[in-house]
């Protein structure tokens, strides 16, 4: 009887929290709608809203790996990228001010390899929730451009959650707007100057379209971007803290 009890107890918990877990991510929304600008975060402001912070990724860590398993996987990305995101910021507000989370926090290891993050009762680092977790189980490379690494050469922070309802239209959205930026990717002719993102993942480019050029193609309308064809060089990537201008 008494292992029965605790049976139904945990059957119980789990239900709840499938339940009660909010897929919009509104907490999250709220957060960064104001502090997330295009030309990085405001974290002055945001560290006054820490505790919110903190509490959102107790909501997240809450989330039973059988639930998980659970959700499509739109539902189970979105939650990857909003917790990524929301881990670096709570990693940058642990320590800030600082000048870059790259040399400033983690020491000899660095910030991405250090315990930042706790998911399905464990803890993990950000290179392992990354590519462990969301390179090696969804075959999406725009999530690159979804990933903040609270860095300047990094793209954006979107200034909402993510959510499986709306992860086509926000990956769509980022990708354009990061490709758009010609301080980090142009090109003229046959010169091909993009960011150093393309170098780092490039596997994962040619895994989902077979070159980075057939995957930049479509987004450069004015030009004919041909693998083989085209003298690729990279841009330099800021590892300054993107604190907004």
């Amino acid at each position: 009887m008494k292992a029965l009890l605790t049976t139904l107890t945990m059957i119980g918990l789990s239900m709840s929290n499938l339940l009660s877990f909010d897929q919009t991510h509104a907490n999250f929304t709220k957060l960064i709608t104001d502090t997330a600008v295009p030309t990085g975060i405001k974290y002055p402001e945001l560290k006054k809203k820490h505790s919110d912070l903190t509490a959102y990724l107790t909501d997240l860590e809450n989330v039973p790996y059988a639930d998980f398993r659970g959700w499509n996987k739109n539902d189970q990305l979105a939650f990857l990228i909003n917790l990524y995101n929301a881990a670096t910021l709570e990693l940058v507000l642990k320590h800030y001010p600082i000048r870059s989370l790259k040399d400033d926090v983690g020491g000899e290891k660095g910030p991405w390899k250090i315990p930042a993050v706790k998911m399905f009762g464990k803890h993990t680092t950000l290179d392992g929730l990354e590519h462990e977790f969301i390179r090696k189980y969804y075959n999406e490379p725009r999530i690159h451009f979804a990933l903040n690494c609270a860095s300047e050469g990094c793209p954006p922070l979107l200034n909402e959650a993510y959510t499986g309802e709306k992860l086509e239209k926000q990956l769509d959205t980022q990708t354009r707007q990061f490709l758009a930026d010609k301080k980090a990717n142009s090109v003229s002719g046959k010169t091909l100057k993009i960011s150093p993102l393309f170098d780092w993942f490039k596997d994962d480019f040619i895994k989902k379209h077979g070159s980075v050029e057939a995957f930049l193609d479509p987004y450069f309308t004015k030009s004919k971007i041909q693998k083989g064809k085209m003298n690729i060089s990279y841009t330099d990537y800021g590892w300054k803290l993107n604190l907004a201008k």
